[in-house]
Parts: structure tokens; sequence; C-alpha cells
């Protein structure tokens, strides 16, 4: 096809979101909307005294977690300026009014994060990570099916009206109606996104770096090769240009297959849309959506296009490699003032932008400049060689010497002596000298030196041994290049097993003094009796040192039973404490188990508090179910109700009571432990959803965050959906954790990161 095409620059910058922009919608009033993750969505409208930019006229706030996808809903007799549907992390869809910018409409159903939103008709079809595609007439759930194997990660609508469906199991699929017509296969990884190619077919982004263009029989008509990591989004004009956005940094612009331009960004591109005019939109990980222009009468002006070169000018330098290391990384001019330590020493220093080599003159006592050092295919100058401290070597390798020590970097040169290295690095890294052997051999096996003859009358002179010799066994554990963590895969079941007796059975009585001067509740208040059982069940819960022997009846257990059911929502939760610490008595939990087969009281009580959610309730409620987890009998129960008693605490990750806050991240690291005890892969995924949920939280109690962390990493380290937070951009979620003022979220973000690094 023939088309002009013209450069694209930057025609303005859209600043206001706090974190990522995810999203992009086109609305057709000539309107923009963006969603983040910072959980908002932001409206933009063309500035009326500069027809170049825009500004924020809206701000629609609802979501509890980060925003993703949109779909516009063009004016309409219910919505005579249109409307929003957009979908969250939180699970949520959400339909909101442009008219008043108030969410109008909310459709729960998905149990994990939403992906994709389209409209098919009047219906809204929804898509996400739990594999389903759900129908939605007004608020209600009209059809559900699981449409995938695996995570679906976008949806669109053909002007044919059939739908299709991008997915983690790298498929593309075609549905009339809720069936199925077509699969398309040929990605090798994720697709992540999709868009309609006017009059010629489907258009598709994929983790495996790729942009395909498909007939809607399934045939490949073009594949775009071009970017350097996984592409996220892609659109077409009705030009025929394509713009496609990457996690390199670009944003992609094709003409007849072929890469006409490269748009640089100071961050990942999350979503591309073509405006009506040709024009660009872009969503960047530094929180800015950006238009760019092929129309000369809408560039921006001078100053702010310079203002953008010197932003990404920066970016890339902080980012820049030079032998194998940040630019930022390498020491600056003034290591030149000290001397080399042999001829022809090499070191690299930075200078502006640029990494530079230097060689030590032995005879004039000088530093060499040799030339730039230039990452790039090796050509065997000797210039792509690792770089540390500045130095050159043939290897720079990470060791890890376990127990929950950082990575070391150990240089090495094939024309070194092992041993003398060896003693080097010991000796400058303060670790024991018993480690020479093992370390000796880490050297020689990582260096490709197999058939390394050594002398094995060799007697280290630290230790008396004798030399290690490649082939034979070492008396020692070779250095592990297996990564080592500190926090994670967690083991065993978190409980909360402190209580103050005296306090709980004060605040008892206190209610029950209160119902019994109520003429019209005197009924429910303790008769005297009553009011010794529960002393008595408070004396065997403190005397833990006789748990082995003490028992519970029947009508201890039928008593707390009647309590919960009987007694006012707003006096329950010291009568909740009570059922908490008995769940964690062996004989109180056998008894609670036999009661609860028979009639199940803990999803009554869940039901119970949780239609009428009050701080006190929630916190002791969730920590009983927390409690469950401590005694198996109860893990078949747990597991079958997961999707009830997530649905219901849902919200608690968001409480404004700290505690709360914890005792529902610890629900979450419990669940994580069980499932992948229990292999439950469609599990595993529900509860990495929730615990990434936590995670993006940015204003909760740093426990809270970490043992959602630590939920996640064990998650990704023993269970099935590593692949999973991949795709959902869990490294980011790490750096942000390695960054943390607090030690233990700082380290349990590096175990991801870890993670990540070794997939």
């Amino acid at each position: 096809m023939d088309i002009d095409f013209s450069e694209y620059r930057l025609r303005c910058q859209l600043r206001g979101h706090e974190d990522d922009v995810r999203g992009i919608c086109v609305c057709d009033n000539g309107g923009i909307a963006t969603s983040s993750r910072d959980r908002t969505i932001r409206l933009w409208s063309l500035d009326q005294t500069n027809n170049s930019s825009h500004t924020s006229s809206k701000i629609l706030l609802g979501h509890t977690s980060f925003v993703g996808p949109l779909a516009w809903v063009p004016p309409n007799e219910q919505f005579p300026e249109g409307a929003l549907i957009s979908g969250g992390m939180d699970t949520l869809v959400l339909v909101w009014d442009l008219a008043t910018g108030e969410k109008v409409q909310t459709l729960k159903g998905h149990k994990m994060q939403v992906t994709g939103v389209t409209l098919d008709g009047s219906d809204i079809i929804s898509a996400s990570v739990d594999c389903t595609l759900r129908r939605w007439k007004g608020e209600h759930q009209v059809e559900v099916w699981e449409a995938h194997k695996a995570p679906i990660q976008s949806i669109r609508t053909l002007p044919s009206g059939e739908l299709i469906t991008g997915s983690s199991d790298t498929t593309i699929k075609l549905w009339k109606g809720s069936k199925c017509t077509h699969t398309f296969s040929g990605h090798s990884d994720t697709v992540r996104g999709l868009a309609i190619m006017p009059d010629l077919g489907i258009l598709s982004a994929s983790h495996d770096g790729t942009i395909r263009l498909w007939a809607v029989t399934g045939e490949v008509l073009l594949e775009m090769i071009g970017h350097t990591a996984i592409v996220y989004a892609v659109d077409a004009h009705k030009s025929g240009l394509v713009v496609s956005g990457s996690e390199d940094g670009s944003a992609r612009i094709w003409k007849d297959g072929v890469c006409v331009q490269s748009i640089e960004h100071p961050g990942c591109v999350w979503d591309v849309k073509f405006l009506e005019n040709g024009d660009v939109v872009t969503a960047c990980s530094d929180g800015v959506a950006r238009v760019w222009t092929a129309h000369k009468n809408l560039i921006a002006k001078t100053q702010e296009l310079e203002g953008y070169a010197s932003l990404l000018s920066h970016y890339k330098g902080s980012r820049k490699r030079v032998g194998g290391l940040k630019l930022e990384e390498l020491p600056g001019l003034e290591a030149l003032q000290v001397p080399g330590s042999k001829d022809g020493q090499t070191i690299v220093v930075r200078e502006g932008d640029n990494g530079v080599a230097y060689a030590w003159n032995r005879q004039n006592q000088t530093w060499d400049k040799i030339g730039e050092v230039i990452d790039g295919p090796d050509d065997g100058n000797g210039m792509k060689r690792p770089v540390l401290d500045g130095v050159q070597y043939d290897y720079v390798f990470d060791v890890d010497i376990g127990d929950g020590e950082p990575i070391r970097k150990l240089p090495y040169n094939r024309s070194d002596n092992a041993y003398d290295t060896a003693d080097k690095w010991l000796l400058k890294e303060n670790l024991p000298l018993s480690y020479r052997q093992q370390v000796v051999e880490f050297i020689l096996q990582n260096s490709g030196q197999k058939d390394f003859i050594l002398d094995s009358s060799f007697r280290d002179p630290y230790t008396g041994s004798s030399a290690y010799v490649p082939g034979q066994p070492s008396r020692s554990a070779a250095v592990s290049t297996k990564p080592t963590f500190k926090h994670i895969p967690k083991k065993g079941m978190v409980v909360f097993d402190a209580a103050q007796f005296d306090g709980i059975l004060k605040k008892i009585s206190e209610f029950n003094n209160a119902l019994g001067s109520d003429p019209d509740q005197q009924g429910l208040s303790l008769s005297e009796s009553e009011t010794s059982r529960l002393s008595g069940i408070a004396k065997t819960l403190k005397d833990t040192s006789h748990y082995h022997i003490s028992k519970f009846s029947n009508d201890d257990i039928s008593l707390l039973s009647k309590l919960l059911k009987s007694w006012p929502v707003s006096m329950m939760f010291p009568v909740i404490d009570i059922l908490r610490m008995v769940i964690l008595h062996p004989d109180g939990s056998s008894v609670l188990k036999r009661v609860s087969d028979e009639n199940d009281i803990f999803m009554d009580l869940i039901k119970k508090v949780t239609n009428n959610p009050l701080p006190p309730n929630l916190l002791t409620s969730i920590r009983a179910v927390v409690n469950l987890f401590k005694n198996s009998s109860f893990h078949l129960w747990l597991q079958n109700h997961r999707v009830e008693i997530f649905d219901a605490f849902a919200s608690c990750y968001s409480s404004p009571n700290k505690n709360v806050q914890i005792s529902y991240s610890t629900l979450v690291l419990n669940y994580a432990v069980l499932l992948i005890e229990k292999k439950d892969e469609e599990g595993q995924s529900h509860v990495l959803s929730a615990a990434l949920e936590i995670a993006e939280g940015e204003t909760l109690e740093v426990d809270a965050k970490y043992r959602a962390l630590v939920a996640i990493g064990s998650l990704m380290v023993e269970g099935a959906v590593k692949k999973i937070a991949m795709d959902f951009d869990v490294e980011s979620v790490a750096t942000s954790a390695k960054a943390s003022k607090d030690l233990k979220v700082a380290q349990v973000g590096a175990d991801i990161e870890a993670v990540i690094k070794h997939a």
C-alpha cells in the first residue's frame, strides 16, 4: 500500500499521573482517557487556547488498585456525553458517566485482574487473568465462559461483531458469541496486545518481541521484527500505518511491515493509540502520556522539545552500559590519579556520557588513552570484556556464598593463577581462607579451564590441604551459582497466637451487662452458668503448658456458636477473639471441626461480619480464618472456600486500620503456602493476584506489604505462576520494594528480582 509518511515529533505531554500510565482510550469527541498504576483515570481535552496541547478535564476515582484497560461508549440516551469502561487489578469493571465523571456501574464477578474490556453491541465483554470472558447487560452478568487455559491479556471487537482474544497460552482465539471458531497459533510467547487493521485483518503484539498481521482466516500476512524486548501494545490507522509500544523504551512506526521510525521514551511504553488525524498517543512508565504528531503546525515549541531531549539524554545516560556495567557505575577521571600496578593494565573511566579506556604506561608512569568503549558485538579487540571498578577482565563472576549474604563480584583473567586470584579475593572480601578450594574449582569450571593441570602435591600454606584437582570430588560443596534467598520460599503457616484474655472477658461482661439492662435484648444476655463456662474456656486457653491434655466439650463450642449467631454484630468481636484462640488448641480445633462439619459456623461468621463490616469484627474474623491454617484438618475447607473468603475480605487490604491490613496479608501468605503444597495452580493464580494488589499499594503498612511480597516470591519459586507474575510486571514490584527504607521489604524485593533474573 502506498502511504505518505512524515516523521513524528513531540506535540504535547500529558502530565498529572503519579505513576505508570498503563492504558489509553481515544474518545470519539476528540478527548483522550488514560489509566494509571496510581489507581486513577484522567480525561484530557483539547486546549482551547493552544490546539497542539491537551489539558486535564476530569479525574475518575473509584478503583482500589491500578487501572489498565479502557473502552469508549459513544453518546446515547443514557450517556449523552458518552461513557468510559475501565478494568483494574482490583478485579472490577467500572462504568463512568463522562457528563458527571461519576461511577455509575460496578461489575463484580472476575476473580483476578481485569485485562480487557470491549463493547459487543450494548453489552460489555470483559477479560481477565482468571481465564474467563464475561458478558454484562447493565450491571448483570449474563454469561461467563473459560476462553483460554492461561490468562487472557487482551480483547477486541471486530467490525463483524466477532471477538478476538490474546492469551499467555501464546494463541489468539476468534469468537462468535461464546463459541471459538478459530485459534491462531504462531507466536512463541504471550500475546499481550491486539488491534484491528482496517480492511486487512488483526494485529497482535507479543512478549516474543514481534508484531504480526493476521488474516481473519488465521493466515500470517506480515511479521514485524525490530523491538528488542516485550511488545505490549499495537494499533493501526486507516492510512495503513502501524504503531507499537515496547518494554525496550520505544514506540515504533511501521509502514508496509518496515519500521520507519523509532520514538524513544524515558521508560517502558505500555500502550499506544492513533488519533483520528494520524497523531499517536503513548503511555509511559514515567507517569506521562505523550502525543506525537506528523503535522508540522502541531509540533511542540522549541523549549519543550529541548526539555524532552534533555530528559531523554539523562535517562539514557543513567542506563547506558559500558563493558557490561552501567555508565554511572564507572569511576570518574579521578581514577587516573592512581598509578597502575603493571605495564599495559587497562582501566575504563567515565567521561561525560561515554566510557573511555586507558592503558598504564609503566615507563612514562602515565595512563595512555586507548579510546571510547562501545557496547556492541564483540569485534575481537578486547573492548567488550567485563569491567569491575574500572578495570577490564576476561571474566567477572557473580559468586553466591549463601547464608543470605549478598552476591560478590569475582574478577579473573585466564592468564592469572587461579590460586592467587582466590587468595586475593578471599582476603579482599574478608572471607575464610578455607573456602579457597571451592573458589578455585568455581573459577576453573566457569572459565572453561576444565583440563587445567594442577600439581596435586601442592599444600595450601594456610590450611595444609592439597589442591583441588578437576574431575575429582571436592571435599566441600562448590560455590553455588544458583540464587539463594533471604525470605523465600515461606515454609509453614503464620498464626495469631497472642491474646489478652482478661481484656476479652471484661469486654464480654460489659456487653452482657448492656444487653441485660435493655428490655428488648435481655433474652440475649448470658446466664450465670454461661458466664462461668466462658471463664473456664479462657482459663483453659491461658494454660498453654497443658494444651496436650486439656479438653473442650461440645457444650463449650455450642456456647460460642450461640453467641456468634445471636449477639448484635457490634458486640461479636470479643467472642470471635475467643474462637480464634480455641482454633489453636489441639482438642478445641477437633471439636470445632466436628461442629463445623454439621453446621458451617465459619462461613456463617464470615458472611455476618462482612455484610456489616466493622473493623474489630474484620480484624478478629480474618485472624480466626488465618489460624485455621494451623490444623491440616481444615485445609480442604480452606481450599474449597477460597473464592468466597477472598471475596468477603477483598477490601481489607486497603483498610485504614493497619492491623486489618496485616491480618489480610497474612491470610494471603498462608494461602500461598497451602496452595503451593496442594499444587493448586488455579488457586495460586488467584492468590498471586491478591498479593500483587497489596504489593502495589502505596500507603500500606510495611508488615502487610512484606508478607504479600513473601507470598509472591514463594509462589514464583515453588508454585506454578512465575510466568503469570512476569506477564504482570512483577519486576516493577520488586524494583519498588528494593527501594524501600524498610530492610526486610528491600531484601524480599531483592529475592524476587533474583527469581526473575534466573527465570
